[in-house]
């Protein structure tokens, strides 16, 4: 008696007595023996839902969900009001030709002088521009196959079971020869096919790309799901001369934050390779940092894209749900998962975005998503128009970090924000952000359960690494009215989110609460549990997640141990454009120069 609590509606809620509730995970960080024996108890068939149960209740998962009245009616995907067109943008035509639209996307772009900079004797570490390999091509100072086999050479030296390897799972030196010959051809003959043709990008083990299989960081999941065809982003960057070099690590079927992986061996932070490189898009942020890839595609369900970038020192773009296809990838029914790219740069993950974006005509039809545009930064309006920007911050939220290097970072950026271009920046609050994050944990787990059930059912799970098992307990647990409560919640959060972006333009946090947490070695093995970790990593990112938001993770600086901090912008519904100025603009004013990561390859200019 006495538990049930009663939440008014949304509408009603008065933001003056909403109070910030830091988040306390009450869990055990285990490793080895100990982590191995946990997973055979709450796998048992008595002791185990007893165990899952104190652990759900500790954490207030059922007071959230299975106490609460919440009036809201569910919303099972995310549903938004007309939005209103973005200030300064070029619109592209998502039925169009890619190479046009990526096309469109290079005249967006501010003056670049390649030339100059190839010439530069300068000491300072630069990361290499799309840009930057495209004058090589085209002045014939390099090619393509001169490219490929300086990459393969690397990874085929190290091994790719070997730090600050294994980026890959699959690689086929054959096929990364072919696909630079035949880019090689077309410079030769004077024709690439757009500014992405002889660019190298690697693709996370959970999209499909023709010949490689996609495991998903499993050990079976390919013995079970055949790859016919490329992922739709795949396909799109392919017909713009894009070069694969392989499927990139990551966290067993996306179920992780920090990239460990004891099946192929867990990728290491290219700042740190003591340190984890976030997950679950590990091995593409590590092969983008490292330098073997300008880009590299990503998944995001709850911040996969932005934290891997974040504490990798590059930027980590996650579109919003529905802006491009899913066919062809692991989760390709889900409501809170999306596929974005992961560059140096923002210009160049913006020239990957351009390639690769597209609504599926069912979303088309059940979301009308507004035109995708792109800013002009190339003009000189883009001042004005970041002049105007309005920026939301809940500061309670906003401090809440592992260490206030941080936060200070974060807010460094935002100060000069304000001093070059006049930003505002304003503050706002938002309610039951632990009911939101219970809410999309529930809901991702719910769908990663269900797409699984089938192979686990025929004895499959036992395969899985010992983190992964324990997230398929956790999810076993959750109930169909639990499903309900958190899509009721997911409403509740859509109004919040949409009152507050009628007073602002974006909502900017850290990326991540923590910098790259240090890998336990005891962890290499057979993984680990760490829901502390898992909360400083996650805190900031579900928004995006379960409200489909755009969001996007630029570095903005280091810690005194030099590993990066990354600043998060997110944007209304379909505002990819804004949110793209924003990081731009934080980008040129970062204040310190980029620091050569310790694991680098110098790819272009190789003596």
């Amino acid at each position: 008696m006495g538990k049930k609590r009663v939440l008014v509606p949304a509408k009603d809620v008065d933001l003056s007595l909403v109070r910030y509730e830091p988040e306390t995970v009450q869990a055990p960080h285990l490793t080895g023996f100990g982590f191995r024996l946990l997973v055979r108890l709450i796998e048992a068939p008595l002791i185990g839902p007893l165990l899952m149960n104190y652990l759900k209740k500790e954490n207030k998962i059922d007071e959230l969900l299975r106490n609460t009245v919440i009036p809201e009616e569910p919303m099972f995907k995310p549903e938004y009001p007309p939005q209103e067109k973005e200030p300064g943008v070029v619109e592209l035509d998502e039925d169009g030709r890619p190479e046009d639209r990526v096309e469109s996307a290079l005249n967006c772009l501010p003056h670049y002088d390649p030339a100059e900079l190839w010439e530069s004797s300068s000491a300072d570490f630069r990361y290499w521009k799309i840009r930057d390999y495209a004058h090589a091509y085209r002045s014939r100072k390099v090619t393509p196959s001169m490219i490929a086999e300086r990459i393969i050479s690397i990874i085929e030296e190290n091994g790719i079971d070997k730090p600050p390897t294994p980026l890959l799972i699959t690689f086929d030196a054959a096929e990364v020869r072919k696909q630079a010959a035949a880019s090689t051809q077309r410079f030769e003959a004077g024709n690439p096919l757009s500014i992405l043709d002889g660019i190298f990008i690697a693709i996370k083990d959970d999209i499909d790309c023709l010949p490689h299989s996609s495991k998903g960081g499993s050990t079976w999941l390919h013995e079970v799901r055949a790859v016919k065809k490329d992922n739709v982003s795949v396909s799109r960057l392919r017909s713009c001369g894009v070069i694969f070099i392989g499927k990139a690590n990551m966290h067993e079927l996306g179920m992780g934050t920090t990239g460990n992986n004891p099946n192929y061996g867990t990728a290491r932070n290219p700042h740190a390779p003591d340190r984890y490189t976030g997950g679950s898009s590990s091995g593409p942020a590590a092969i983008v940092a490292s330098g073997l890839c300008s880009a590299a595609l990503g998944t995001d369900g709850g911040g996969s894209v932005r934290i891997p970038s974040s504490l990798c020192g590059v930027v980590g773009l996650k579109i919003n749900y529905g802006r491009s296809s899913m066919e062809g990838s692991l989760c390709d029914s889900g409501t809170v998962e999306v596929i974005g790219p992961i560059a140096s740069s923002v210009e160049d993950a913006m020239l990957v975005y351009a390639a690769m974006l597209g609504s599926s005509p069912a979303t088309r039809i059940s979301m009308k998503p507004s035109t995708p545009c792109l800013p002009t930064l190339s003009f000189d309006d883009d001042t004005n128009a970041l002049g105007s920007l309005r920026i939301g911050k809940y500061t309670p939220w906003f401090n809440n970090v592992h260490s206030t290097e941080v936060s200070d970072k974060c807010e460094d950026a935002l100060n000069l924000l304000s001093k070059v271009h006049g930003c505002e920046v304003i503050e706002v609050v938002i309610p039951e952000i632990l009911e939101m994050r219970t809410a999309h944990v529930v809901s991702i787990g719910s769908e990663c359960l269900c797409s699984l059930n089938p192979d686990c059912e025929e004895g499959k799970d036992v395969k899985l690494t010992y983190d992964t098992r324990t997230s398929l307990a956790l999810f076993r647990s959750f109930t169909a009215a639990d499903y309900i409560a958190a899509q009721c919640i997911r409403r509740r959060n859509m109004h919040y989110f949409m009152e507050i972006f009628k007073k602002v333009d974006v909502i900017v946090t850290p990326t991540t609460g923590m910098t790259a947490p240090i890998i336990p070695p005891s962890a290499l093995k057979n993984g680990e549990t760490d829901m502390q970790t898992t909360g400083y990593l996650m805190r900031f990112v579900v928004p995006a997640n379960l409200l489909g938001f755009p969001a996007i993770s630029v570095p903005v600086g280091y810690d005194k141990k030099g590993l990066p901090i990354g600043l998060q912008i997110i944007g209304r519904p379909w505002a990819e454009a804004t949110i793209l100025r924003v990081a731009f603009a934080v980008e040129k004013l970062s204040g310190e120069s980029k620091k050569r990561p310790v694991s680098f390859y110098e790819v272009l200019r190789a003596n």
